[in-house]
């Protein structure tokens, strides 16, 4: 009996050892997922390290915070109302002036007092008033303003050397950055919001002629904040808080801001020139996706599509041709329209660009001197003009004058040939150029008047007068 228990025993470990010989050295482990069903998607476990996920540098954010608070101000705006409400006129206060007063937010952009802003917070003012950080206030004077960037720059002089900030290359951000948005919304000063970089080159409105290649955060952004600083966790200006989109008017998880590359193009512009120099391609277009790209026959769905080439710009001189997609622009990858027109906006007339294209599936580049916008559209009498090139001048024998490239069907229905003329005169104001047009045209409110007349040549050389 005691043999049959030992051998028993032997029997027994050897038995756990073989077990755990096999559990230790030969079975693979494998993972179950409790709960999952056929349709639920799998979890597989490794056996990787990873490492952990990087703190938050919060250092960083402090640092910038301490650097953008003491550079961005408080703008407030004044200015004068017309009340022409109808309760207004039925107690026979119609007509009244009363005074309205507008809050926003501005940059100091340099020591001596320049400071940068949007031009809808300083729009029709009549009196301008910048709120320190340090509760000092100054009255400021508008240097100028860019209507379609909406940008504004002001000036104040102030008794010390300003804190300010210095822009930051735009083109260097990358989504998922973080970001701060400084500035004061709800007349709640000193305002810190943080987020990361949502998109870029972000057009909210494609059929708007303003210039729309914002950079989308998720920063809290609200009313007050507009001309504010999106700076990065480094303190550099890369952008000037703009928009929201909202049903409400407040903040929804997104917000807008003018690439610092595109601001600082406008002030350097606005202090140089007085006004904003704008450099042109010479091309007209669209952006590709999956629809455009199968009516017109071509397999990209990213890039800009050329579809009309202007005669005389740097495109044409270079050598693109309808048809052509244009793909990048120096270092910038062209996806959408955006992406173009936003790069271009921080350019001026004179300005060499490498264009890199797809044409009949090869990949070319070229470099484009960009040149000055040379057509215009008036709206108010529909019409589009151009200034006149030297073969134009020596065709109908002026030296002065712009080409009317395209009329509204207005014109066709009544008989009337504008198209191909040459446009000397608006309200017996002599056109030399499209800027002398818009010039003429910004004194014709909506771009009617009680009678506009317009003096044309035709292709004999005669003159010809319309009345509208």
């Amino acid at each position: 009996m005691k043999k049959y228990f030992s051998l028993l025993f032997v029997a027994i470990l050897g038995g756990v050892i073989t077990l755990a010989s096999y559990k230790l050295f030969l079975e693979k482990p494998y993972y179950v997922t409790e709960g999952a069903n056929e349709n639920a998607a799998q979890t597989f476990t490794t056996n990787f390290n990873h490492a952990p996920t990087p703190a938050l540098d919060e250092e960083g954010f402090t640092n910038a915070a301490d650097k953008t608070v003491h550079a961005v101000v408080h703008v407030k705006n004044t200015s004068i109302a017309t009340d022409q409400s109808v309760y207004s006129f039925m107690f026979g206060s119609g007509g009244q002036q009363r005074a309205q007063v507008g809050t926003g937010s501005g940059v100091i952009i340099s020591p001596d007092g320049y400071i940068v802003t949007n031009n809808h917070v300083i729009e029709n003012a009549t009196k301008l008033e910048i709120t320190l950080n340090n509760n000092k206030i100054y009255e400021a004077t508008l240097v100028g303003t860019d209507p379609s960037t909406d940008i504004a720059l002001l000036k104040i002089d102030a008794d010390e050397r300003l804190p300010y900030l210095a822009f930051g290359n735009s083109d260097n951000t990358k989504i998922g950055e973080w970001v701060l948005a400084v500035g004061n919304p709800f007349n709640l000063t000193s305002t810190v919001t943080a987020g990361i970089i949502s998109a870029k080159a972000r057009d909210l409105n494609p059929y708007d002629d303003k210039i729309q290649s914002f950079i989308q955060t998720d920063a809290a952004v609200n009313p007050g904040n507009s001309g504010g600083a999106l700076v990065n966790t480094a303190g550099d200006l890369i952008g000037i808080n703009t928009a929201i989109t909202s049903q409400t008017g407040n903040y929804v998880g997104y917000s807008f801001a003018v690439p610092s590359n595109i601001a600082k193009k406008v002030v350097d512009d606005l202090l140089e020139y007085g006004n904003v120099q704008k450099g042109i391609l010479g091309v007209s277009g669209r952006s590709l996706n999956s629809t455009i790209a199968n009516e017109i026959g071509v397999k990209y769905t990213e890039g800009f599509y050329v579809a009309g080439v202007e005669g005389d710009s740097g495109a044409d001189k270079a050598g693109l041709q309808e048809g052509d997609i244009i793909k990048k622009i120096d270092n910038i990858k062209i996806k959408q329209f955006s992406d173009l027109t936003g790069y271009l906006t921080s350019k001026r007339p004179g300005d060499n660009v490498q264009v890199s294209f797809e044409r009949d599936g090869d990949y070319k580049s070229v470099k484009v001197t960009l040149t000055k916008k040379e057509t215009y559209s008036i709206t108010g009498l529909g019409l589009t003009v151009k200034n006149l090139s030297t073969k134009d001048k020596k065709s109908f024998g002026v030296s002065n004058g712009v080409k009317i490239t395209k009329e509204a069907t207005f014109y066709s229905n009544r008989n009337l040939e504008l198209e191909g003329k040459v446009l000397i005169s608006i309200n017996n104001e002599p056109i030399s150029s499209i800027d002398d047009v818009k010039e003429v045209m910004s004194s014709v409110s909506n771009g009617y008047n009680n009678r506009n007349v317009l003096v044309v040549i035709n292709k004999n050389g005669e003159k010809e007068r319309y009345f509208f």
